[in-house]
């Protein structure tokens, strides 16, 4: 049975209007959970030199996230950045940079017509890429 994850509506709102005002540049960032559930957002700005294909969470923000997470008494639980002009999969770059064999990957894509895709995605080592389904509860 394939593993599914239930984001809050909020916060799936957040993620597609990140993405959606960022067009051109990757969006990335972190999200928090409570218990395992996913409850918060952390934008990090992207830092890559290239940032319309490849996303490099800036390391002094991504600790000050990390630092607020702990704040809050949350967990990180995912790591998500956009594809500007690519479909919502994993490129080879995000599977070799992948840091945080524990965190959900969450990909957003604008390449399609009129409606964003977000898929999730774990990277373990040895296994292969495991697609989670991604659910929306209403709050």
């Amino acid at each position: 049975m394939q593993e599914e994850v239930i984001f809050p509506r909020p916060l799936i709102n957040q993620l597609l209007h990140q993405a959606q005002v960022s067009p051109d540049t990757e969006i990335c960032g972190l999200i928090g959970s409570h218990h395992g559930i996913p409850t918060s957002c952390y934008p990090v700005r992207n830092i890559a030199a290239r940032p319309a294909v490849r996303f490099r969470l800036d390391p002094e923000e991504q600790i000050a996230a990390m630092r607020r997470m702990r704040e809050n008494h949350e967990d990180l639980f995912a790591i998500y950045h956009s594809h500007p002009s690519a479909p919502a999969e994993p490129s080879a770059t995000d599977l070799e940079q992948a840091n945080y064999p524990d965190a959900l990957q969450i990909i957003i894509s604008l390449n399609t017509k009129g409606v964003l895709e977000m898929r999730g995605f774990r990277f373990r080592a040895s296994r292969p890429i495991e697609e989670i389904m991604l659910g929306i509860r209403n709050e």
